[in-house]
């Protein structure tokens, strides 16, 4: 039997974090929770998670700031990180290309787009 795959989800959102939480763990995965960056940081060194949903503006460190720090570790560069955010503008979405953000969605998002994104990473289509 293969191993429960482990999703870390970091956002400022409770209900957002709540609601995927809720709908991945349906599916079969692990999630652990984060609601602010310095905190998802932290969780993601000592979790190593699988896969990584990510929120662009939250408090103390933004979603880019945290995406570049793990890509840029080759301890943890190759964990998917989709974000999930607000910020639509085009510019946003290259600066998570830089940073080095998997997959870029943006708020509102229909839920079963998540999870099949999170399914394509995690089953290793991607």
């Amino acid at each position: 039997m293969s191993e429960t795959k482990k999703i870390l989800i970091v956002d400022d959102e409770q209900d957002i974090v709540e609601t995927l939480k809720f709908m991945l763990e349906a599916q079969g995965y692990e999630c652990f929770c984060a609601y602010d960056g310095e905190t998802g940081l932290n969780m993601a060194k000592e979790i190593i998670p699988d896969l990584m949903i990510l929120d662009v503006m939250m408090p103390k460190i933004n979603g880019y700031k945290i995406s570049r720090l793990l890509k840029y570790d080759n301890k943890y560069k190759d964990i998917p990180i989709i974000m999930v955010t607000a910020r639509s503008q085009e510019d946003d979405k290259i600066i998570g290309k830089e940073t080095g953000v998997n997959e870029y969605i943006t708020k509102p998002f229909e839920l079963d787009d998540v999870i099949e994104k999170v399914k394509e990473y995690l089953s290793g289509e991607k």
